[in-house]
């Protein structure tokens, strides 16, 4: 899987050792294959998400090892396509899609981490092809998309004019007081919808879309500083943003 019209500038400096396959340049690019991946599955479990760090080290190795599988065929063959590597692309697809699971409270979790799972076995492929500059960029870029950019998301979207809630009241009778109130501070109800989940739980359990629909209340207000006032209201359970 080497390209002769690809120069790449970790490799020149390695050495011409690295872009072969050998004892040495296959023990690299394993090692470098675990080693971003550990960083980026260590960053996944530090927030307790569904995949750690083992999971992402296996699928990055594994895809590692396809690239220097098919690497090594289509040397001794001098033709052929790169099967195994395709194949591990699509086996850590569908690792990355059945790490998707909706909560209780009918929130997609777990969306993230899959897809930072199946990127992650991407650079592993590129590791595994000698690609080393095109996998550390990629790297670099997927650590600090998965750890840094949420904070601008979350500024972003607690500032938007559209944002959905998972209500719990004391009881159904209170929901239109609920309504009420909305209407007072300005908002409006895109959509409710009962949770079926919580059926014979005492509780009335819905999922509310809200728009701000008054200019001035949305240039002062949060999302927080909205839900925090809404949690106030006595008859109102439990009540949170969802994502």
């Amino acid at each position: 899987m080497n390209n002769p019209f690809l120069n790449d500038p970790v490799a020149e400096i390695l050495g011409s050792w690295s872009t072969g396959i050998n004892i040495y340049s296959v023990l690299f690019r394993i090692l470098s294959a675990v080693i971003l991946a550990a960083l980026v599955g260590y960053e996944r479990s530090s927030k307790r998400h569904s995949a750690g760090m083992r999971t992402f080290i296996l699928v990055s190795m594994g895809c590692a090892v396809s690239a220097m599988i098919d690497d090594c065929i289509i040397s001794a063959t001098g033709q052929g396509f790169a099967i195994i590597s395709a194949a591990s692309v699509v086996s850590a697809a569908m690792i990355s899609g059945n790490s998707i699971i909706f909560s209780s409270r009918s929130q997609i979790k777990g969306l993230t981490t899959s897809a930072g799972l199946w990127a992650c076995g991407i650079i592993g492929l590129a590791t595994g092809a000698g690609l080393y500059t095109i996998a550390l960029i990629s790297f670099i870029s997927l650590l600090l998309s998965i750890s840094q950019l949420p904070r601008i998301e979350d500024l972003l979207k607690d500032r938007s004019n559209h944002f959905e809630i998972h209500l719990e009241l004391k009881n159904s009778s209170n929901l239109q007081d609920f309504v009420t109130t909305i209407r007072k501070l300005g908002l409006k109800i895109d959509d409710i919808e009962s949770n079926p989940a919580y059926v014979n739980s005492g509780l009335s359990v819905y999922s509310v879309s809200i728009t701000v629909s008054e200019r001035d209340y949305a240039k002062y207000k949060h999302h927080s500083d909205i839900i925090e006032a809404l949690r106030s209201l006595d008859y109102i359970h439990y009540l949170e943003e969802m994502n």
